[in-house]
């Protein structure tokens, strides 16, 4: 017994993964600069855990990105959203790193890229050059840290793969020049009951918690009694910070203890691309789309299948049915071995009175996560796959009428609160089909008066709009005959352009989104960048490509998702 108490201490009172010395050799820092982090590896985001770090520039693009070790480029990405400008580098070790968001390459790689893009007629692209084409050494210049695609601010997000699998690691396991002697902050426990006749408190609903204490050492007030019963998990909000900046990045590491037994932990080492959406049913998912706030679950719900998991008894699930008092523990830990313990009491109850009802259940269709569901009502039809549920599901429907303006009745589709993996089929039927404008329709989400979300949609022959859905909620059908919007942010018809650097003209679209754009100088193709989160399209000048001192002629088509296009045309000097 002496000897289960000491290895039970000493788990709680250290990481619970060895953080031997770190490699500091293989690979260097890819900036010159003292590297901060915004941003550390697996943190939570929306759908998707964080596949990187992401590095500080002191807020401006252009500062030099260097290769963190020997290595050959074996695929560059061009994209409007996403990575941006990207280099991915294969490395001897069997690893592989990434550098996105670049504002550009060096010009040995941005020649060729842009060479491609004219070839290719297109802006968006992935290459794949020859293994000996572009090489590096530990330590070259690479290209230039920026705010391409979908960064909200000049960075350089960085990422380790395994080359074999392409999965991403966690950079930090390496020692490149992060410091971190911060160790975690608790900010709130939450409880939840996890059966129809488990009880928080007597109640049949989750509970969430204050938590009090410092510097390692956190504690529930004795004052705040909790009493359970049933099946119940328990689920924290969490963060870490790292020296020299003050941004919340997430945890490494969480483990929880039952009387001291180690019921769950996870470790964000390593993960799939393919898993990254079981993010979804790690966290509180209801709390994150009401509030936007993250609290990381301490069980696993039985769809879930990320591979961070370690240790789970019962899926970390404990009932509590005994009239016994249970000490609970969590333990959570960054990257450098820094970590913090979370300790309180519960009072389990063996005889749970009746609950306190808070809200009282409306009629639904049970369905099995481990098996196809279908739901129909009039006009409409749902086919959702096996596995797209994480956990069995109470299914609930109701159906209002069509606003002004709709071309079906609302269809709530049992909440938005609840996560899917993946999509499901959503069949609605419109109330009317608009002559010569059938291609025209969409399903549409609606998430609140001014948020409205289209889905790619089909008229089938049965007279059914069919759409794959990402996510429950509120659907109807609306029609989009509007073009897109072309708006030049300088005067260019008839204009003298001598000495101006490129072009800019905002582009967008009122519902169906931009699907592609087309844009010609003197009749040849013109690549025009997409900057998709500011919809603008810059074209940069260049003696290269057209005449200098001359009258030039553009013409710039845009094109939505159901067909509806504008052109643009303007002669201007330059």
């Amino acid at each position: 017994m002496m000897l289960k108490i000491f290895w039970v201490s000493l788990l709680l009172a250290s990481p619970l993964i060895s953080f031997s010395q770190k490699d500091s050799t293989t690979f260097i820092s890819p900036v010159k600069i003292p590297i901060l982090l915004s941003a550390n590896f697996a943190e939570l985001r929306s759908d998707h855990f964080h596949s990187g770090i992401d590095i500080k520039t002191q807020g401006v693009v252009g500062k030099e990105v260097v290769a963190a070790a020997d290595g050959y480029v074996y695929r560059i990405g061009v994209a409007a959203s996403g990575f941006g400008n990207a280099l991915y580098i294969r490395h001897p070790s069997g690893h592989s790193t990434v550098y996105a968001h670049l504002d550009r390459f060096i010009p040995e790689i941005e020649h060729y890229v842009t060479n491609e893009q004219y070839s290719r007629r297109t802006f968006a692209l992935n290459l794949y050059p020859p293994s000996g084409m572009f090489t590096f050494k530990q330590g070259d210049l690479i290209g230039y840290a920026g705010n391409s695609g979908g960064s909200t601010g000049p960075h350089l997000h960085y990422e380790m793969r395994d080359s074999r699998t392409e999965n991403p690691i966690n950079p930090l396991a390496f020692y490149f020049g992060v410091k971190d002697t911060r160790k975690p902050i608790f900010e709130q426990l939450a409880i939840y009951p996890l059966s129809d006749d488990s009880r928080v408190n007597n109640r049949n609903s989750k509970r969430i918690v204050s938590i009090q204490g410092g510097d390692g050492n956190y504690y529930i007030h004795p004052d705040n009694k909790i009493t359970l019963h049933g099946k119940i998990g328990f689920g924290i909000r969490a963060y870490d910070l790292l020296n020299g900046a003050n941004n919340k990045c997430g945890i490494y590491s969480m483990a929880l203890y039952v009387d001291d037994n180690l019921i769950f932990r996870y470790v964000a080492d390593e993960y799939s691309y393919s898993e990254t959406q079981y993010i979804n049913s790690h966290i509180d998912y209801e709390s994150y789309i009401r509030n936007r706030v993250h609290y990381q679950k301490a069980f696993v719900a039985p769809n879930d299948k990320l591979s961070i998991y370690k240790d789970l008894v019962n899926n970390g699930v404990f009932e509590f049915n005994d009239n016994n008092t249970h000490s609970v523990k969590v333990s959570i830990t960054d990257s450098h071995g820094n970590s913090s313990l979370l300790s309180f009491n519960v009072q389990s109850d063996a005889n749970s009175p009746e609950p306190i009802t808070d809200d009282p259940i409306p009629p639904y269709t049970m369905m099995r996560y481990d098996q196809p569901n279908v739901f129909r009502a009039e006009n409409l039809y749902i086919s959702i796959p096996a596995g797209a549920l994480f956990d069995s599901l109470k299914f609930r429907y109701e159906v209002t009428p069509a606003e002004k303006g709709m071309y079906s009745d609302i269809h709530h589709i049992h909440d938005i609160y609840t996560p899917i993996l993946g999509t499901f089929q959503l069949k609605i039927k419109p109330s009317e089909i608009p002559l010569g404008n059938e291609s025209k329709l969409l399903i549409t989400k609606q998430t609140d008066q001014k948020t409205k979300s289209p889905l790619k949609s089909t008229l089938t022959p049965d007279g059914f709009l069919t759409a794959d859905a990402g996510s429950f909620g509120d659907y109807y059908i609306d029609i989009d005959t509007v073009a897109p919007r072309i708006t030049p942010q300088t005067n260019i018809r008839g204009a003298d352009l001598t000495g101006r650097k490129d072009i800019r003209i905002r582009i967008s679209d009122n519902l169906s989104g931009i699907r592609d754009y087309v844009a010609t100088i003197d009749g040849g193709w013109a690549l025009f960048e997409y900057d998709q989160k500011n919809n603008m399209l810059i074209y940069n000048f260049s003696k290269s490509r057209i005449m200098e001192s001359s009258t030039h002629n553009l013409i710039l088509t845009v094109t939505d998702n159901v067909g509806n296009s504008s052109v643009y045309e303007a002669e201007f000097e330059w």
